[in-house]
């Protein structure tokens, strides 16, 4: 079997963008996404970011020590609700790489328009959760796309 294309959105101009559905088991009793689940979508944007720069999750826990990601830091503003048969897209933007820091700077729109805003603030770390210096070639593959965030902004 072929690979699905776009499964994990795209990166345009330093800008990952991907594409999410609003499913029933996404919402509250009321047809309305449910808040946590923004969440998952933004998670999804940021994971799927770094899994097409060439950076992924697997190959980090492999390292010797291994190294994973932590959120450190969110800020969120909720702008509108999202319902349910929705189509939104999340908007990735890797904004700083520098020692143990990622910050990232994420929106979802709906047809265009923002509905949800947040800024994260990750952290590597090894498995005992101390802070460990991004791998060098974490640093390589989003270099051009942090230098792209920050040219833009």
């Amino acid at each position: 079997m072929g690979q699905w294309p776009d499964l994990a959105g795209r990166i345009v101009e330093g800008v990952h963008r991907l594409p999410i559905r609003v499913y029933y088991e996404d919402t509250d009793f009321s047809g309305i996404v449910y808040h946590a689940n923004y969440l998952k979508y933004a998670e999804r944007g940021r994971t799927d970011f770094l899994r097409l720069a060439g950076v992924h999750h697997s190959e980090l826990l492999k390292l010797d020590p291994p190294l994973a990601f932590a959120v450190h830091k969110m800020e969120i503003e909720f702008l509108a609700p999202a319902r349910i048969d929705e189509l939104l897209e999340v908007e990735t933007r890797y904004v700083t790489a520098r020692g143990a820091r990622l910050d990232i700077e994420q929106t979802i729109c709906r047809d265009g328009t923002p509905i949800w805003r947040g800024f994260v603030r990750a952290a590597c770390i090894d498995t005992r959760g101390r802070p460990r210096r991004l791998p060098a070639f974490v640093m390589e593959a989003l270099g051009g796309y942090v230098a792209a965030a920050t040219q833009s902004a």
